[in-house]
């Protein structure tokens, strides 16, 4: 079997995605390809679609700005990503387009690859700093891990709150404001930076001020440019234990291709060979 993949989204010509997909066929001994669907938004959504359903991919990837707009042409959409109301991996199933989200399942395993022992203790105290599409999807991923102890803050309190109504059960989760969540970040094992914020081209710029941190707590950035956010490097500093956003890319990407070829292939050196193509952008 030949397998066609494919990612639409707007702008997408400097994706890394085909590298790290047409990496993953090599691995799984697949032939296939990986190809970019760039769809203008002055052009119509409907037809672009259209034309992509007479290609028949065996499965696509789906990036901004589309992630909510691909789900009413969707057969059926997984129960995760329609909480998350957000699909960024479609999968063709005997003809049938099916939605899923693989951000928030590819960011645990991210950080379960750097800090194995991280989330062994349910009990942990986990920080989520915004409210967006990521955020919403590293929730749900961490609660169905059994994590019952994760807040969030956020500028805008009442977007926090909805992603705890994603779970019937709110277990001690809070909501925080970002000045709230500056002077408790000693209290939580795990601190996640999930906003736009500090990203290219405004790399001096932290959400928070990172200074009092507990002791091995490990702050985490789900940005990839810069590679070391001015968040990263501030509780570096402060001492802690650090994780870079690229590693996300890479174990989503990782997911969505198990859900297109029922492979999970091992990412062996990737991560470091990614860091490299970045610092070279």
């Amino acid at each position: 079997m030949e397998y066609h993949l494919a990612l639409i989204g707007y702008p997408i010509k400097h994706s890394l995605s085909p590298w790290i997909h047409n990496k993953f066929l090599d691995k799984a001994g697949l032939r296939g390809s990986y190809k970019l669907h760039e769809f203008d938004q002055a052009s119509s959504f409907e037809e672009n679609i259209k034309l992509l359903k007479r290609k028949k991919y065996d499965g696509f990837n789906v990036t901004v700005p589309y992630k909510q707009e691909i789900i009413p042409y969707l057969d059926e959409v997984d129960p995760i990503a329609d909480k998350m109301g957000a699909v960024n991996t479609v999968v063709n199933k005997h003809g049938k387009w099916v939605g899923y989200n693989t951000d928030g399942v590819g960011y645990v395993r991210s950080l379960e690859a750097a800090y194995p022992e991280a989330l062994l203790n349910q009990d942990c105290r986990i920080l989520l700093i915004g409210a967006g599409g990521a955020a919403r999807g590293i929730y749900c991923a961490l609660r169905d891990r059994g994590f019952s102890r994760i807040d969030i803050a956020n500028r805008t309190q009442t977007s926090a709150s909805d992603i705890l109504e994603l779970q019937a059960d709110h277990g001690n989760c809070t909501v925080l404001s970002i000045q709230e969540a500056e002077k408790a970040l000693k209290d939580y094992d795990i601190v996640i930076q999930t906003t736009s914020v500090g990203m290219r081209p405004n790399s001096k710029d932290s959400i928070i001020q990172v200074a009092n941190v507990k002791d091995k707590g490990i702050f985490s950035d789900i940005i990839y440019q810069p590679l070391k956010t001015e968040f990263l490097s501030q509780a570096e500093a402060a001492g802690a234990p650090i994780h870079f956003g690229h590693t996300m890319l890479l174990y989503q990407a990782q997911y969505a291709f198990e859900k297109w070829t029922d492979k999970k292939v091992s990412l062996n050196n990737m991560a470091e060979e990614l860091k490299l193509l970045l610092e070279g952008r």
